[in-house]
């Protein structure tokens, strides 16, 4: 008698860290950094734990990665929203109203990821969202400056205040609708304050 497993025919799946990525995004983002085990990226992964701690380092590890991804594919595009030929509340504008649609266009993962992962309890992956966000509240924090110098900082954060409410009405379940006007008020205000 034999205790030896029949082994599958052909090579064994090979292991794509890029495919890895794109999957832990969806998990990260769907449940929230917190509620995303190692246990449960391997499972979704189809890896073993060492195997995961030789490709990624740590769940952390594998967040700064998702994080990068994210950044250069699914978030807002500030720097096309951000415009020199259009007057700086539009503009500002039209970054909350992209903010609202993005936020609301994946129903199984609401929200923003970045903005999500700023309260996660682990400092390393909440460090390494921060500075995405610090990075994004800089970007336009700069394209305001470079035009209405005295208010830049308060509209930075008041854009940026906006965004992570309106991603936070994402996550309860708040839907397009509800976020565009939203979205739309504060575009009104930010129009009181900046001169067209």
């Amino acid at each position: 008698m034999t205790t030896d497993k029949p082994r599958g025919r052909g090579r064994p799946r090979r292991f794509d860290p890029d495919e890895a990525v794109a999957t832990a995004q969806q998990l990260f983002h769907a449940r929230g950094y917190d509620a995303v085990s190692v246990a449960d990226l391997t499972a979704a992964l189809g890896i073993n734990p060492p195997s995961f701690y030789a490709a990624f380092g740590s769940k952390a590890g594998l967040y700064t990665r998702v994080l990068a991804r994210y950044n250069s594919d699914n978030a807002v595009p500030l720097a096309t929203l951000l415009r020199e030929d259009r007057p700086v509340s539009e503009c500002l504008a039209a970054v909350l109203e992209e903010s609202a649609r993005f936020y609301a266009a994946n129903q199984e993962a609401p929200g923003c990821l970045v903005l999500e992962g700023v309260r996660c309890n682990d400092p390393e992956a909440r460090g390494a969202a921060r500075a995405y966000n610090v990075a994004a509240e800089g970007v336009i924090r700069d394209f305001v400056a470079a035009r209405c110098p005295e208010q830049a900082d308060i509209l930075a954060d008041f854009v940026s205040t906006t965004m992570s409410g309106l991603s936070a009405k994402a996550r309860s379940g708040h839907g397009l609708e509800q976020l565009l006007a939203t979205a739309r008020l504060a575009g009104l205000a930010i129009a009181q304050v900046v001169p067209s």
